[in-house]
């Protein structure tokens, strides 16, 4: 949650073009910013190279307890979510058609698990989400956190 609440108050782009930004080291992503958004990685679990069956289905529950957790001190927060499916910017981003820079953004880095969303807050009316997702099947598990200026809404079909 400080991670959250260090995001919600950071500044955001009013404008440019949307960039990611990795660790200097070791290349490892640590976070993307774009006109009016911020998008950063709160937690990833271990590699799931090899792993199948009860362990994969026991390392997809670890992932969406931690994700429940951060949901639930939310909701206490900010008051009850509501869910923004990623169904359509999935679709619109493997046919390569425009998307809105957050999605577009959430799109490149792969992360099109559904948004768990709350907002406007009472902090300079920012929308806040968090999700979780894997990009293939032995890729790491990963909980993001948004921080938008523009409502996180669904986008239409």
């Amino acid at each position: 949650m400080s991670d959250i609440e260090t995001l919600l108050a950071a500044e955001l782009p009013t404008s440019g073009a949307t960039v990611s930004e990795g660790d200097p080291a070791t290349g490892e992503w640590t976070g993307t910013r774009g006109a009016g958004f911020r998008i950063i990685p709160l937690w990833e679990s271990e590699a799931l190279t090899g792993v199948y069956g009860a362990d994969w289905n026991q390392a997809e529950d670890a992932a969406e307890a931690n994700l429940a957790l951060v949901v639930r001190e939310s909701d206490h927060r900010w008051g009850p979510h509501r869910k923004v499916a990623m169904r359509v910017p999935l679709f619109r981003h493997q046919a390569r058609a425009p998307l809105p820079a957050l999605f577009q953004a959430l799109g490149d880095l792969d992360c099109f698990g559904d948004l768990t969303v709350w907002g406007p807050t009472a902090t300079g009316g920012r929308w806040i989400a968090v999700s979780v997702n894997q990009c293939d099947g032995d890729a790491p598990m990963i909980m993001t956190a948004v921080v938008s200026h523009a409502p996180i809404t669904e986008l239409a079909e």
